[in-house]
């Protein structure tokens, strides 16, 4: 069994026997064990655009995620497996993790015997390129799909009101993927993070 915590309700990983999902509504931050995990903690105050937009009223604060990723780290470490986060996550930096070569390959993250990657999820069947970074301990590492994918769909490109966002999908500069579409975990990938996580030893 593997414990997915920080998943979207009826997601990728809902509906599974292999799998025990922790959604908004059960609080990822009180898995307390015994499985191995896949993480996705909330990358929205982690990110490029951390802050929010100009015209947002309530400006945000770094990293004030409620101590969800300091909680997925912890549960990583604890009973082994995987977390993601989107490339030059800055929850890398503020809890002293190395950061990976873009190009790939695992390098050591920390002094407590975790390691770090960035892949794409491109490769993995996702729209866009969407590289990633990847925190494991306590697993087998695999060898992955490196460097660039042959995705061409782009993210969000951080439009900083409805209007630049109007424009740039009406120039064709920016193709748009949904909200649920940029936060959804591609099935490929799913699985990819599963067989990490099962590397790891049942600790029940």
């Amino acid at each position: 069994m593997i414990a997915a915590l920080y998943v979207l309700y009826n997601g990728v990983y809902s509906g599974r026997k292999d799998c025990d999902p922790w959604d908004e509504k059960r609080d990822a931050r009180k898995y307390s064990g015994p499985w191995p995990v896949v993480a996705h903690p909330p990358c929205a105050r982690w990110g490029r655009y951390w802050s929010g937009a100009p015209t947002e009223k309530v400006r945000r604060k770094l990293g004030d995620d409620e101590g969800c990723f300091a909680s997925a780290l912890a549960a990583v470490r604890r009973w082994g497996g995987v977390l993601e986060h989107p490339e030059a996550s800055h929850a890398w930096r503020v809890h002293g993790l190395l950061a990976p070569p873009k190009t790939g390959g695992w390098i050591p993250a920390d002094c407590v015997g975790g390691w770090t990657c960035c892949v794409e999820q491109g490769h993995y069947g996702h729209r866009a390129r969407k590289a990633t970074w990847l925190y494991a301990h306590g697993v087998v590492l695999p060898s992955l799909r490196w460097g660039k994918s042959p995705a061409t769909a782009k993210l969000d490109m951080g439009c900083h009101s409805k209007e630049e966002r109007a424009r740039k999908i009406k120039t064709g500069i920016c193709q748009q993927l949904s909200h649920r579409q940029r936060q959804a975990t591609p099935p490929e990938f799913a699985e990819l993070l599963l067989s990490i996580a099962r590397t790891g030893r049942d600790r029940s």
